[in-house]
């Protein structure tokens, strides 16, 4: 006799707030093109005196919170890959095989999508404009770009989706595990905050570079998660009408 194990329902997801709050927050990110916010807050980290942003030279911002925990981050990165793989061999780990599979997808999307979106949009980053030092022109996300022979590539914002891609985490644990996937979005939001806030610093983004990247790796990862895990009650008790008892 044999079996099939049958995955549980998943819990009921509310399309509303997943998709309402993106899409409210870049409605409201383009209504704030016409304001100067981003030229604002900018310039609170930027020194007139010197020239330069704040945190240009910081050692913690380039090497540890840049560098370092980037490549931190790449680890778990191929940590998931490996697990992944080895969900087609070890018994342990071929009940996760689903949520393994679900995980590497969605952080391989939700980092590939950062370049060449850089190399479309050109825009330009804080530190190589006119107001800052630089000899570029800034130009809104949506309007056209002015002539140079230098074209920015800094949005979206490639650190913030660093921390941001983490929010992948929460989808694949939200069946499973629900205290540890609430636990997981408050890190990933905390983490790709912190790293758009060091990079603001430095003068490599603006702060609706580091938004914009947040919405796309939220709705990545919860596009990953509906198409591969979501499971609604109706279906999975079809699923599970439909299997065999044992044969």
């Amino acid at each position: 006799m044999s079996s099939t194990v049958v995955r549980p329902a998943s819990r009921p997801l509310n399309f509303w707030v997943c998709l309402g709050v993106p899409a409210i927050a870049a409605i409201t990110l383009v209504l704030l093109e016409l304001t100067s916010l981003d030229m604002d807050l900018a310039r609170l980290f930027y020194d007139p005196v010197a020239g330069e942003f704040i945190g240009k030279h910081s050692y913690f911002l380039e090497n540890i919170l840049h560098d370092r925990a980037k490549q931190v981050v790449i680890a778990f990165s191929v940590f998931a890959i490996l697990g992944f793989i080895g969900s087609f061999f070890m018994a342990k780990l071929k009940p996760f095989k689903r949520e393994l599979g679900c995980l590497v997808l969605s952080l391989g999307l939700a980092t590939s999508f950062v370049t060449p979106m850089k190399a479309v949009t050109a825009v330009q980053c804080p530190w190589s404009l006119e107001q800052f030092g630089g000899h570029e022109t800034y130009s809104e996300l949506l309007s056209p770009r002015p002539h140079t022979n230098k074209p920015g590539r800094c949005w979206p914002g490639g650190h913030a989706a660093t921390g941001f891609t983490l929010f992948a985490l929460f989808f694949v644990l939200r069946d499973r595990r629900p205290r540890m996937a609430r636990a997981a979005f408050i890190f990933a939001f905390t983490l790709g905050t912190v790293f758009s806030l060091g990079r603001m610093m430095q003068g490599a983004h603006f702060f609706s570079h580091n938004v914009w990247t947040a919405i796309f790796c939220w709705l990545i990862s919860l596009g990953s998660y509906y198409c591969i895990l979501y499971r609604p009650a109706m279906k999975a008790q079809r699923e599970a009408n439909a299997e065999p008892v044992g044969a």
